[in-house]
């Protein structure tokens, strides 16, 4: 089943998503600050809300974590 269509599927991906954008903000920042437009200024948003959420996303991460284990 595609994670399109499967909603625990679908928010896992998107956890992945802004957590993996946050951490390469974080080691190389140019990379998506010069790509605020377009497609690739979706990962540039992900960054901004990993950084400014990241005590939700952390507890949504552990969550996802726990929810998978049973």
């Amino acid at each position: 089943m595609s994670a399109l269509f499967n909603f625990q599927s679908l928010i896992l991906v998107l956890l992945l998503a802004i957590c993996t954008s946050t951490y390469v903000h974080q080691i190389f920042p140019r990379i998506l600050d010069s790509n605020k437009e377009g497609v690739l200024g979706i990962f540039w948003k992900f960054a901004r809300i990993g950084e400014r959420l990241s005590p939700y996303i952390s507890v949504a991460c552990i969550i996802m974590a726990v929810r998978l284990l049973f």
